[in-house]
């Protein structure tokens, strides 16, 4: 890129594992953030161990996934020598950022009351499962459960079915992209001001906040929003699946011009002047009725033969299934697969940042090797290389 990316300079010390944090952290590593991923002795993060694809014993595709552009180093927080090391970090960082247990950071001094003795001006996220500062703190959560208790399974899948999770990790990775949104803003403060400050989110408040507008309707009118067929939104009809010769597409017609323009395509016009159809609050009382109108229309041709004639004149998409997903030539074409330059997977592909900057995505690079910074850093901290290998010895040992 022409110019330095935006976190140039920016340096995060990050006490995380699996999904949720490492896929916040890595947008602000992806942005031009140092993030020094700091693991904990001997294995590290346990999402370098998660099949079923591995790469080695200490790597893994999932890891990958999460974790590229940062650099690593083992330590153990609960040792003093570890927390000498880890309160040199602190001392030139400019945010910490952890996805423990609630109860956790206080005890491992993580939090604000307890590093700004070392650096005012550091600032601290938290992301746990239910927050630090209620009953809750002390459990331990995850995006399933926080999908289960937001009532996100009865809202998900077809109606009179069991309830269902959302097919991705949808909690863990909004919660991550809040918590890097939080610390950038407490970041901007601490330039501001030289005073830095505690941010936390959790799994359960942001579950909670993605519910957004059914939530408003039930808090102000009791209105239960429930599962529709077809995925149909519930306020807008048409805005759900339909069937084709041979599959399915997703079409929402959110503004009247493309009902109207969906009517004329599908050679349905006389649907236009049908009083069961004729707004929004007709189509929605007879939604039903529509559909079996639209499925007949859509059934006299293919999926493809759809797209040719409506793509870019109303919003709609085939339902594709992941390998088709990823297979589109659309993705290829705007560069949302990259190939890494791993050292024991040449060209392992993975999703490239969907943020673009100046017109051009974020070079990015491997997840870092267990280990594979350690002695770095800590040079880079003043110790000679007698303590380093002291150091090693205490944390990481050699490996072959």
């Amino acid at each position: 890129m022409d110019k330095p990316l935006p976190l140039a300079g920016i340096r995060i010390l990050a006490v995380e594992q699996y999904g949720a944090a490492p896929y916040g952290s890595q947008y602000l590593a992806q942005l031009g953030a140092e993030l020094i991923k700091i693991e904990t002795p001997p294995e590290g993060d346990v999402s370098r161990r998660v099949g079923p694809f591995e790469i080695d014993e200490h790597d893994s595709e999932f890891f990958q996934t999460f974790n590229g552009n940062k650099r690593s180093i083992l330590l153990d927080l609960k040792h003093p020598k570890g927390r000498e090391v880890f309160e040199k970090l602190v001392a030139k960082a400019d945010a910490v950022l952890n996805n423990l247990r609630g109860d956790q950071p206080a005890k491992l001094g993580l939090d604000y009351p307890s590093l700004s003795r070392i650096n005012p001006a550091i600032v601290c996220a938290h992301l746990s499962a239910y927050g630090r500062d209620n009953r809750r703190a002390a459990w331990p959560g995850y995006d399933y459960l926080m999908q289960a208790e937001a009532g996100f399974c009865h809202l998900t899948g077809e109606p009179g079915t069991p309830p269902a999770r959302f097919g991705l990790s949808v909690v863990d990775f909004m919660t991550g992209m809040v918590m890097a949104i939080g610390l950038l803003a407490a970041l901007l403060g601490a330039k501001r001001t030289g005073i830095g400050r505690d941010v936390d989110v959790s799994l359960f408040d942001v579950a909670l906040h993605q519910l957004s507008y059914p939530a408003t309707w039930f808090l102000n009118h009791e209105h239960v929003t429930t599962r529709l067929p077809r995925g149909a939104h519930p306020a807008t009809v048409p805005a759900q699946s339909y069937r084709t010769k041979d599959g399915w597409v997703f079409v929402l017609c959110m503004l009247p011009k493309f009902w109207e323009e969906l009517c004329r395509g599908l050679g349905r016009e006389d649907l236009l002047s049908d009083p069961r159809f004729i707004d929004f609050p007709a189509r929605r009382a007879h939604r039903d009725e529509l559909t079996l109108e639209l499925d007949a229309a859509f059934m006299q041709k293919t999926t493809a033969e759809w797209l040719e004639r409506f793509q870019g004149r109303i919003p709609i998409a085939p339902i594709y299934d992941l390998a088709q997903g990823l297979r589109n030539p659309f993705v290829e074409e705007i560069g949302m697969i990259e190939s890494l330059d791993h050292p024991k997977r040449p060209g392992l592909k993975r999703l490239a940042c969907p943020i673009k900057l100046d017109g051009k995505r974020p070079p990015s690079t491997p997840a870092p090797a267990l280990d594979t910074d350690t002695s770095a850093i800590l040079a880079e901290l003043g110790y000679s290389p007698a303590e380093i290998e002291q150091i090693r010895a205490l944390f990481a040992g050699e490996r072959a």
